[in-house]
């Protein structure tokens, strides 16, 4: 995080607390399952598997969804050459849209679907020699270095990048607090308010790819 410049990372930030919303209110609706967060899917799928089998295609549905959205955004981060942060946004929004009209329409499984490839997708708004360079929806790698720069501190070493990645988790965790206050509160708009940041950070994508050219 600490090598992008502060247009990028306030725009990691953003798609970080995105994802902490998107997160919040699937799990609601999922009753504890995750739709950005699947090292949590994947402990839920072990746990399934071993206690009440007849519920673990749910986790595992959920799994399979994001790993295609992954696959789906990496397809387009390639196609979309210089324009890949907006590319992929865009691919994302578009799934947002889906999932909310699914919440419309009282399908959950289309809302949990678009949702969770869509943050699939949303993980490869920041590449490097083409692999994802900054997980915007997990966030174990920003606190393990938050750790570490926190070590590097007491010992009185430097260590770059730990409040940034301080900074990625915390963004994270305000997003699951709006998400879950919005579904509580706005249940039927708390859908749609994705789809709308999620066309604000594309445009905030478009704008740091044009002053790139």
């Amino acid at each position: 995080m600490h090598r992008y410049d502060p247009p990028r990372r306030l725009l990691a930030y953003g798609i970080a607390a995105l994802a902490g919303f998107v997160d919040a209110t699937g799990f609601l609706a999922a009753d504890g399952y995750f739709v950005s967060f699947m090292s949590g899917n994947t402990t839920r799928l072990g746990v399934d598997l071993a206690t009440w089998p007849e519920t673990a295609l749910t986790p595992a549905l959920m799994i399979a969804g994001f790993v295609c959205g992954v696959a789906a955004g990496a397809v387009v981060a390639e196609l979309s050459g210089v324009r890949r942060k907006s590319g992929v946004l865009a691919l994302s929004a578009a799934l947002l849209a889906v999932a909310a009209t699914g919440h419309v329409l009282a399908l959950t499984p289309v809302f949990l679907g678009g949702s969770v490839v869509a943050m699939g997708a949303i993980n490869n708004a920041f590449r490097r020699d083409g692999e994802v360079a900054v997980g915007v929806t997990y966030m174990t790698g920003a606190l393990v270095r938050f750790g570490q720069g926190l070590a590097a501190r007491l010992m009185g070493q430097s260590f770059e990048g730990a409040a940034a990645s301080l900074a990625l988790w915390g963004s994270l965790a305000g997003g699951a607090i709006m998400g879950a206050l919005a579904t509580g509160a706005w249940p039927n708009a708390a859908p749609w308010i994705p789809l709308a940041a999620a066309a604000g950070l594309f445009f905030a994508a478009r704008g740091i790819e044009e002053r790139q050219d």
